[in-house]
């Protein structure tokens, strides 16, 4: 039996996420058993999950996942490289044969080969050459690469991400080959595919109105409709409240804050009077949006960079179907920690962590109450229909 892992945020789950574990189970056998490692409730371009990670693990298994388990918030916070490499360091002792992901070219061997390009020496001082030009990194480590191979996969949004994960894949020696699947639709796309829809167009239909149901999985949509539904914006009185009151000192541990983008910060911070504001204030050619989010995310759930960067103890369950249980009850017999949800760990630092960053995130919802407490009530998803 072939098992196959995929890392994920399903933002939400939808058509096209259940169409890659078909196309999986199609390519290496109706038996391959799949493991979907999903951000929780905070995702990487720096905002709150659209819906409870409860709520989109039960319907990554309706949708044909085995066993769901949660990436670590320290790992879903971090750029797309270390989103990539935390992912494969959880995946590869699990047993996994394949790293499923989409991407706009599908080859597997142009990943592997632009991946290693990436890791060779010479390429990081090209890389510094660039960036003293002032532009952005990705703009910077595209002409740094052009100069000895193709770089035409970092110009789209999955390819890049597919180039991270071939990345870690090598650096860490991982036996996981890429399963590579062409994805057909636009990452941002204006214009409605039920069939391979845009996450992005899709969080807009649900929040603002517009058909959105096609988009997603029957079942899906039937939970989906009577969800809380979550935003950034939604949250901003508790971001702000957070920011105003953080330290000169806890402004400068922050992830991301190299090169004075800290201070920057800080000043937005106590000058501007919404959110947006101080993301304009701080964004520019050289640092994107998302990693000005990112920072945001950070300071206001507690986590300096030695946090964001440090290996996680564990990995949380959130839910598996009959296969799933006996994939886990292998792992943990090779003792590896998987954590029921709700489940508490020796060393509680990163309990405490996740606790805390669960009791917040019902602040990002825009529909009342506000529960506090789902982390120590929450218990694991055992799924049993198809």
């Amino acid at each position: 039996m072939a098992l196959v892992g995929v890392i994920c945020e399903y933002n939400p789950f939808h058509n096209g996420h259940a169409k890659q574990l078909r196309m999986i189970r199609e390519r290496c056998g109706s038996e391959t058993a799949i493991i979907c490692l999903m951000s929780g409730n905070y995702v990487q371009r720096g905002a709150p999950a659209l819906f409870d990670k409860s709520l989109r693990a039960h319907a990554a298994l309706l949708g044909g996942a085995d066993l769901v388990l949660e990436l670590p918030l320290t790992y879903s916070l971090r750029s797309a490289e270390g989103f990539a490499d935390g992912g494969v360091e959880i995946l590869s002792p699990l047993g996994c044969d394949a790293l499923c992901f989409g991407a706009e070219h599908g080859d597997p061997g142009a990943f592997l080969r632009t991946a290693g390009a990436l890791l060779q020496p010479e390429f990081q001082t090209a890389l510094r050459e660039e960036l003293q030009l002032g532009d952005s990194f990705a703009a910077a480590r595209a002409r740094a690469l052009a100069r000895d191979c193709d770089a035409s996969l970092l110009e789209e949004p999955n390819d890049i991400l597919g180039v991270e994960y071939c990345k870690a894949l090598l650096r860490r020696q991982s036996n996981m080959q890429p399963l590579v699947l062409k994805r057909e639709g636009a990452y941002h796309a204006e214009r409605f595919d039920a069939e391979n829809p845009s996450a992005g167009l899709l969080r807009e239909r649900i929040l603002q109105g517009g058909e959105w149901r096609t988009g997603v999985p029957e079942k899906a949509a039937a939970f989906y409709e009577t969800a809380a539904t979550h935003t950034l914006a939604a949250g901003e009185r508790a971001l702000l409240a957070r920011l105003r009151t953080l330290t000169e000192n806890e402004f400068a541990a922050l992830p991301f804050g190299a090169e004075g983008l800290w201070r920057k910060l800080l000043y937005a911070c106590r000058s501007e009077q919404n959110v947006e504001a101080i993301l304009n204030a701080v964004k520019s050619k050289r640092y994107a949006m998302t990693r000005v989010r990112r920072m945001l995310m950070c300071a206001f759930l507690g986590l300096t960079e030695a946090v964001l960067n440090a290996p996680a103890p564990y990995v949380r369950v959130l839910g598996f179907r009959e296969r799933g249980r006996a994939l886990l009850r292998k792992a943990r017999a090779d003792g590896l920690q998987l954590l029921n949800s709700g489940e508490s760990f020796p060393d509680p630092a990163f309990s405490e962590l996740e606790r805390r960053a669960g009791d917040l995130y019902p602040l990002f919802a825009l529909q009342p109450p506000f529960f506090c407490g789902a982390e120590r009530a929450r218990r694991n998803l055992c799924v049993t229909e198809d």
